[in-house]
C-alpha cells in the first residue's frame, strides 16, 4: 500500500492542501495571546480582614482562628496559610488544580457568613475574599506623584478615577491601589438615612437633608458640648483635618510620597495587546485627574516579554536556517534543498491552528517546542526525500522514484512518527503543576510531529516527483565533489569500523553495560533543581527591622534603602511601601532592559547586597521576580521551610535555633523568619471591681483605648463616585509614649474618670506577627542560594541539620512552597521517564509485531542520557524540570536512528533472505547519510537554545545543552551498538529454538528464519 501515491498523482490538490494549512497556521498565529509561560491558573482564594488597632494576637485569636475553622471543612484545600499583624489578617486558600475556582469561591462565601458570628461586633465590614493566581504577577504598574498634591488627594484619584476607568479597558482583570489610604474625615455629627416622601396624592417628593458634611472644615464649628454655658466647638478639643484613614502607611516612587495603581490581566487574555490598550489610555486618563498630578510607568511587563519572544522567535529562525544549511550541505543542491525548505516552516505554521484550537497562548515553553521541532519536522522530509534521491541516483525516473521511494519509507516514517509521539503521552498525563505547564508543550510538539508526517508523506513526495531531476551522468561542480570526497572517506571509514566492531561485540556490549551504569553513577551525583530561576527584569525586596521599630523609624529606613537601590545604575524604577506590621516594609524594583544594563538581575542583587548591609536599623531581601510563584505565603526570599506545632510555647523555643542553624548552612543566603514575637507592648491590667463601682466594663475600657489609640472607623462619608472613613484618635503627642494612658479619661454619671484608676500599665512583650499554616501555629525560614549552590545540596543540608537538631516529636518541619513542589517533582521524574519508555516499548512492539526489536531500539537511550547529564555538569547546569524534559526528547530522536536501521534490516532479512549479518551492515551504510543528517539537523536546531544569550535564556540553555549533548555522544555510540545489540538479540533467538550458528562475523550464514 503505498499512502503517497493519490498525493503525487495529483500535484494540483496536494498543493492547495499545503496552502490551506499554511494559510489557517498564519491566521491563528496573528490571533494568539502572548504571555510568557502557559497559563495555569492555580485555584486560590485570599481572604482579608481589618480591625484597626488590633494586635496580631487579637487578630489571631478571634479573626483568623474563627476563619480557619470553618475553611478547614471545605472539601479539596491543599493548602492555608495566614499572617497576622497589627490590624490585618490574611488568609490564602490553595485548593486541588482539578478544583473549580468558582465552587471553591461559593464555599468560601459560605463559610465566611458561618464564620461571622464568631468574629469581633467591632469588625468594620465582613472578610472579604477574592480569586488570586499566584504565578500571575502584574502586566503595569502606574505610579502616582504630585508636588502640589497630598497622598490622600492622590489616593482618591487613584480609587476614584484612575482604578475605575483602568477596569474597563479590554484584557485588564484586577485593578488594585496602594501607597495611601481611604481619604478620611474626622466627625462626630454624620448620617445618610432614608428620609421618606411627601405627597398629595398628585404630586410627590423626596425629604432631603445636608446630613452628610464633606469637609473637614466644616466640622470644626460643630457643638461636642457646654462649659461653663459657653459652647466647645469641635476644633476647641481636637485637630480636624483631611487626611487619611491609616497615617502610619506609606508610598514612595524614587523616594518621593506617591501612590501606586497594580494592574492585572484576566486570564487569557493577550497580555501585550491588553498592555499596548492601557497605553493607548493613558492620555485621557491623565486628562481625567488634576493639573499636578504625574502618571508615570513604573514597570511595564510586556518589556521583557517581548524581548524574550522575539529572542526565542530569532532563535527558531536561526534554527530553521540552520537546519536548512545541513540539509544543502548533505545534498548539495539547491533544488533539492528547496523540498525541506518548504516543509519545516508549513509544520510549523500548521502547529498554530491547533494551538489556536487548544486555547494555547505564545509564550516561551510553545515557542521552545516549536524551536526544538525544528530537529523533528526535518527529519521526516529528509528521510523520504533521501530515499527517493537514492533511487534517483540509480537511474530511476522522478515520478517512478517517488513513488517507489515514498512507498519504501512510508511505515518507517509512520513508526518514527507514532513512536516519537508516544514519548509525550506520559507529559499530557501528569498531574501538578509540572503536568499543567508541559501539556501545552507536549501537544505542541506532537502537533508539529504530526503535521510534519503529513508533509512528509504527501507535499515532500509530490515536490520530488515534479522538482527534482536526475542528475545521473552530470558533471558537477569543485564544491560537489569535494563534498561527496569527504562524505565517501567518512563513509569508508565507518565501514572498515563498524566491520571491526561487528568482529568484536563484547567490548561493544560491555561499553553498553558500562554507559548504563555510569547513567545510574551520573543520576545520584548530578546536582538537582526545579525550575531555573529567570531574569524577568523586575526584583521583589522585603526590609525588616527591629521589633520595637516604629513607623517614623521604619518610614525613614524605607527611604534610605529605596535611594541606595536607585543608584544603582541599572535599576530603572523603585517603589517602597511601609506600614502593615510596624517593623517591616517592601520594595518592587524595575530593572533597565537587559540589553542597556547588561547585568543579570542575580549580579544587581549580589552587588547591592554589601551595600544595603551597611545601612542602619533594617535588614533588606532583595529576589529576582519570578514568572513561576507556588505557594501562597509571601516570604523574604526565594525557598521555605517551615516548622509547626500544636502550642505557641514549642514555637517560641525552636524558631529562633532553627534560624541560627540555618544561618550557619553554606550555601544559603538571605536568611529569615517570619517569627516576631518580641514586639514591646503596654499590657493593661483592669481592675473589675475598682471599674464596677464606677459604672464601666471591661468592654467600655476595651472602646476607650480603641477610640483613642487604634485609629477608630467611626462613620462613612458617602458621595457619588466613593466613600470615606471618618477616623478618631489622640492627637499624636499622647499616642507617642505610654505616659498617654494618664491623659484618658472615661465618662460616668459622677463626671470625668481617670483610665488608671481602674487599670495598670505595665511593660511587656507581644508578638508583631501570628502565622498559621492549616490551623496550628508556624514559623516559616525563608533563604535564597549561592550561585554554586543547587536546591539538592541545600535540601539535603536542611535535612541533615533537621537531624542534629533533636527537635520534640510535637514540632513538624516540612519544605513548604517551591521546594515542596521540587520535592514531589523528585518522585515523579523517574516515573516520567520509564513510562516515556514504556510507551515508546509498547508501540514499538505493536508496529513491528516483536517483543525484542524494541529492546533493540531503547539501548540506544542510554548513552543519549549520559552525554545530556555530561554537558549539563559541564556547562556548570543543574538536573531540573527543563533538562529532564530534554532528555525526555532526547528519547524521541536517539531512536530515529536504530528505527532506520532496524527497518531497512528487517526488510533485507525477511524479504530478500539476507542474513542478519549482511543485513545490519547493509542497513547501516545506507542509512548512514540520512541518520547524519537528520542528527546534525536535530543538533543544530537547538544548538541556538543552548548558546542563546538574551531575555529568558535562562529557561531554554539547560533544553538546548541536554539535547546537544545527548546527541553528540549517542550518535558516536549507537552507530555501533544498535547493531551488535540487533545481532545479539538474533542470536538469543536462536538458541532459544536450540541453534547454535553464529550471527556475528562476516562468514555468518544466512538465518533461515527472520520472524522476530
Amino acid at each position: 500500500m503505498n499512502i503517497s501515491a493519490p498525493f503525487i498523482r495529483r500535484p494540483v490538490a496536494t498543493t492547495l492542501l499545503t496552502v490551506a494549512i499554511a494559510l489557517a497556521g498564519t491566521i491563528a498565529f496573528e490571533v494568539l495571546p502572548v504571555a510568557p509561560l502557559p497559563e495555569v491558573d492555580f485555584p486560590t482564594i485570599s481572604v482579608s480582614a481589618s480591625l484597626p488597632g488590633a494586635s496580631a494576637n487579637i487578630m489571631a485569636s478571634s479573626v483568623a482562628t474563627p476563619l480557619e475553622r470553618q475553611f478547614g471543612h471545605i472539601a479539596g484545600v491543599t493548602e492555608m496559610t495566614s499572617s497576622s499583624t497589627l490590624g490585618s489578617t490574611s488568609i490564602n486558600i490553595q485548593f486541588d488544580l482539578s478544583r473549580d475556582i468558582d465552587g471553591a469561591a461559593r464555599d468560601v462565601e459560605s463559610a465566611i457568613n458561618a464564620a461571622r458570628t464568631y468574629l469581633p461586633a467591632n469588625l468594620p465590614g465582613n472578610p472579604s475574599y477574592r480569586k488570586v493566581n499566584p504565578a500571575d504577577a502584574p502586566i503595569m504598574i502606574l505610579g502616582l506623584t504630585s508636588d502640589k498634591y497630598g497622598p490622600d488627594k492622590l489616593y482618591d484619584e487613584g480609587s476614584t478615577v484612575i482604578e475605575q476607568k483602568l477596569s474597563q479597558i479590554q484584557g485588564v482583570g484586577q485593578v488594585s491601589v496602594g501607597g495611601g489610604a481611604l481619604q478620611s474625615m474626622l466627625s462626630l455629627q454624620n448620617s445618610n438615612l432614608a428620609k421618606g416622601q411627601v405627597t398629595d396624592g398628585d404630586v410627590t417628593a423626596d425629604i432631603l437633608a445636608n446630613d452628610q458634611i464633606s469637609h473637614a472644615a466644616d466640622y470644626k464649628p460643630l457643638v461636642v458640648g457646654y462649659h461653663n454655658d459657653a459652647a466647645v466647638h469641635l476644633s476647641d478639643v481636637a485637630d480636624v483635618t483631611d487626611s487619611v484613614a491609616n497615617i502610619r502607611a506609606g508610598g514612595y516612587l524614587n523616594n518621593k510620597r506617591a501612590v501606586t495603581v497594580i494592574i492585572f490581566r484576566q486570564p487569557g487574555a493577550n497580555i501585550i495587546n491588553t498592555v499596548d490598550r492601557i497605553r493607548a489610555q493613558l492620555p485621557y486618563i491623565e486628562a481625567s485627574i488634576p493639573l499636578g498630578m504625574n502618571v508615570t510607568i513604573v514597570l511595564d511587563r510586556t518589556t521583557t516579554i517581548r524581548a524574550s519572544v522575539s529572542d526565542v522567535e530569532r532563535t527558531l529562525l536561526i534554527s530553521i536556517g540552520l537546519v536548512i544549511v545541513v540539509v544543502f550541505l548533505f545534498l548539495r543542491n539547491a533544488r533539492a534543498t528547496l523540498i525541506p525548505a518548504v516543509a519545516v516552516p508549513v509544520s510549523l505554521i500548521g502547529t498554530c491552528t491547533v494551538m489556536y484550537m487548544f486555547g494555547y497562548s505564545i509564550d516561551n515553553l510553545s515557542l521552545m517546542a516549536l524551536t526544538i521541532s525544528t530537529g523533528f519536522v526535518v527529519d521526516d522530509a529528509i528521510v523520504v526525500m533521501e530515499n527517493i534521491a537514492r533511487h534517483l541516483e540509480a537511474g530511476m525516473e522522478p515520478f517512478a522514484a517517488a513513488l517507489r521511494g515514498a512507498q519504501e519509507i512510508g511505515f518507517t516514517v509512520f513508526t518514527i512518527s507514532i513512536s516519537l509521539v508516544a514519548v509525550f503521552i506520559p507529559l499530557l498525563l501528569m498531574g501538578g503543576i509540572v503536568g499543567r505547564l508541559f501539556r501545552e508543550f507536549a501537544v505542541t510538539l506532537s502537533t508539529a510531529i504530526f503535521v510534519s508526517m503529513i508533509i512528509s508523506l504527501t507535499t515532500t513526495p509530490m515536490m520530488c516527483a515534479y522538482w527534482l531531476k536526475n542528475e545521473r551522468g552530470q558533471k558537477h561542480g569543485r564544491m560537489y565533489m569535494a563534498g561527496e570526497r569527504f562524505f565517501d572517506g567518512v563513509l569508508s571509514l565507518y565501514r572498515r569500523t563498524l566491520h571491526w566492531v561487528l568482529d568484536h561485540p563484547a567490548l561493544t556490549l560491555i561499553v553498553l553495560f558500562l554507559t548504563i551504569a555510569l547513567n545510574v553513577v551520573l543520576i545520584i551525583k548530578i546536582p538537582k533543581g526545579f525550575f531555573p530561576p529567570e531574569d524577568t527584569g523586575a526584583l521583589a525586596g522585603a526590609v525588616q527591622g527591629p521589633q520595637d521599630s516604629s513607623f517614623a523609624v521604619m518610614n525613614t529606613a524605607i527611604q534610605q534603602i529605596g535611594a541606595v537601590i536607585k543608584s544603582d545604575p541599572a535599576i530603572e524604577n523603585v517603589i517602597g511601601f511601609s506600614g502593615g506590621a510596624t517593623n517591616t516594609g517592601s520594595f518592587f524594583v524595575a530593572l533597565k532592559p537587559l540589553a542597556e544594563r547588561k547585568v543579570t538581575a542575580f549580579q544587581i542583587i549580589d552587588r547591592l547586597r554589601p551595600k544595603l548591609s551597611r545601612l542602619p536599623v533594617s535588614s533588606t531581601f532583595l529576589q529576582a521576580v519570578q514568572d513561576l510563584r507556588i505557594g501562597g505565603r509571601a516570604s523574604n526570599a526565594t525557598y521555605q521551610y517551615t516548622i509547626q506545632a500544636d502550642n505557641v510555647d514549642d514555637l517560641s523555643k525552636w524558631g529562633p535555633i532553627l534560624l541560627r542553624e540555618m544561618k550557619r548552612l553554606p550555601g544559603l543566603q538571605d536568611v529569615s523568619a517570619d517569627q516576631q514575637n518580641g514586639g514591646l507592648a503596654e499590657l493593661m491590667s483592669y481592675d473589675r471591681v475598682t471599674a464596677a463601682k464606677l459604672g464601666q466594663t471591661a468592654q467600655s475600657l476595651d472602646s476607650a483605648l480603641y477610640s483613642a489609640f487604634g485609629q477608630s472607623q467611626v462613620s462613612i462619608i458617602y458621595t457619588q463616585l466613593n466613600q470615606y472613613y471618618v477616623v478618631l484618635e489622640v492627637a499624636p503627642q499622647y499616642w507617642q509614649s505610654p505616659e498617654g494612658l494618664k491623659d484618658i479619661y472615661l465618662q460616668s454619671s459622677g463626671g470625668s474618670i481617670p483610665l488608671l484608676t481602674m487599670a495598670k500599665g505595665q511593660s511587656n512583650t507581644t508578638p508583631l506577627a501570628v502565622n498559621h499554616t492549616g490551623l496550628f501555629p508556624s514559623v516559616t525560614v525563608s533563604f535564597n542560594l549561592a550561585s554554586n549552590v543547587s536546591l539538592s545540596q541545600a535540601t539535603a543540608s536542611i535535612n541533615d541539620m533537621q537531624k542534629r537538631l533533636g527537635a520534640p516529636s510535637t514540632l513538624q518541619g516540612f519544605f513548604a512552597g517551591t521546594l515542596q513542589a521540587y520535592q514531589q517533582s523528585l518522585g515523579t521524574e523517574p516515573i516520567l521517564i520509564l513510562t516515556a519508555l514504556l510507551a515508546v516499548y509498547i508501540v514499538l512492539g505493536i508496529l513491528y509485531e516483536s517483543l525484542v526489536h524494541p529492546l533493540t531500539i531503547i539501548s540506544t537511550l542510554p548513552s543519549a542520557s549520559v552525554g545530556a547529564m555530561l554537558a549539563l555538569m559541564l556547562t556548570g547546569q543543574d538536573l531540573n524540570i527543563i533538562s529532564i524534559i530534554g532528555i525526555v526528547l532526547l528519547i524521541g530522536i536517539v531512536k530515529k536512528n536504530a528505527i532506520m536501521m532496524i527497518d531497512f534490516a528487517l526488510e533485507a532479512e525477511r524479504g530478500e533472505g539476507k542474513s542478519p549479518y549482511d543485513s545490519i551492515f547493509e542497513a547501516c551504510m545506507l542509512r548512514f547519510r540520512p541518520i547524519l543528517m537528520t542528527t546534525m539537523a536535530a543538533l543544530l536546531g537547538a544548538l541556538p537554545l543552548a548558546l542563546g544569550t538574551g531575555t529568558g535564556y535562562e529557561l531554554r540553555r539547560p533544553l538546548g545543552i541536554t539535547i546537544v549533548g545527548g546527541l553528540i555522544l549517542s550518535q558516536m555510540l549507537t552507530l555501533y551498538t544498535t547493531p551488535v545489540v540487533y545481532l545479539a538479540f538474533d542470536r538469543l533467538r536462536l538458541r532459544m529454538q536450540g541453534k547454535k550458528q553464529s550471527v556475528f562475523g562476516r562468514r555468518a550464514r544466512p538465518s533461515p528464519s527472520a520472524a522476530d
